[in-house]
């Protein structure tokens, strides 16, 4: 009989290759396989080592860095960012809190924000979404480390779960690939829990002095077709954009017999406002919207 695998010791072991050849890790895994843990254990032991590591959270769902529907990337300079990295020192709004429907702003997002964190750092962690399997798991993880051309590729599964797609990494991509154990000190969460947790990080991000600015209509992306009626945008999600190619911050949309106005925390007038695909309630519930639906709908 074999020898159980002491999963403590082979978390070590990931830690010391890693610190051993800084680059590109990739963690994947399915919900609550533990990849926010192993992405803190790894920040941790690059800050003791010397290094000011990045993370990079591309998971809009269940996000650590910035508020669901965006990627988010943290330069991590100290333990209380790894303890709290939700302020982000850049974002890209996706839209949405599943991947299923925004493939292209997510690969996209995730390319943009991995440059800029190969920039700041020698060691970046990407942390990715619970999506991993069937076809449209291994798609979006394929093409997402080929985006990312990682050094280390971490699976954390139970059983041979993810076998399939560390596969799809040994034979497409040069990296050091690792499958681990889920980590004992993971906790599995409910989809109540999960929700509530994407509602509470969306409260959270609004929760500063808030502004509001009139919005006129010409400065949606995508364009609002004529005659379109305003009321429909009420309590969307919108990425506020600098003209320059950056997300400066999320707002809502808000809608009365006064017109059209965004909310944001963000206290400078945005060149152009992005639409996403989330409709927010006033306790910052998300729903998913079929913007394409909606903009036919004038």
């Amino acid at each position: 009989m074999s020898e159980a695998v002491d999963p403590v010791a082979v978390h070590e072991a990931l830690v010391a290759r890693v610190l051993a050849r800084p680059g590109v890790v990739v963690l994947l895994g399915g919900i609550d396989s533990g990849k926010t843990t192993v992405a803190r254990t790894l920040l941790a032991a690059a800050l003791e080592a010397g290094h000011e590591p990045v993370l990079l959270d591309t998971d809009v769902g269940q996000s650590t860095v910035g508020p669901p529907t965006t990627i988010g990337l943290r330069h991590i300079r100290d333990a209380d960012d790894i303890a709290d990295p939700f302020t982000a020192d850049a974002l890209y709004f996706v839209g949405d809190i599943t991947p299923l429907s925004q493939l292209l702003p997510l690969l996209t997002g995730t390319a943009r924000l991995l440059e800029d964190a190969r920039r700041r750092s020698r060691l970046v962690v990407v942390d990715t979404s619970g999506l991993v399997t069937g076809v449209l798991g291994q798609t979006l993880k394929f093409h997402k480390l080929e985006l990312a051309r990682p050094d280390h590729v971490v699976g954390l599964q139970r059983g041979a779960e993810l076998e399939p797609l560390l596969g799809v990494a040994r034979r497409f991509t040069p990296a050091e690939v690792t499958p681990l154990p889920v980590h004992p000190d993971v906790v599995p969460t409910g989809v109540e829990e999960r929700a509530e947790r994407r509602r509470a990080r969306l409260e959270r991000y609004f929760s500063g002095e808030l502004h509001r600015f009139r919005v006129k209509e010409s400065v949606f992306m995508p364009s609002l077709p004529p005659g379109f009626d305003l009321s429909l945008l009420h309590g969307m999600l919108v990425s506020l954009e600098d003209g320059r190619g950056a997300c400066i911050g999320l707002g809502v949309l808000e809608h009365d017999d006064s017109g059209l106005r965004l909310k944001t925390v963000v206290d400078q007038v945005p060149s152009g406002l992005r639409l996403g695909s989330t409709r927010v309630d006033s306790a910052w519930r998300p729903r998913a919207v079929d913007v394409a639906s909606l903009l036919g709908s004038a």
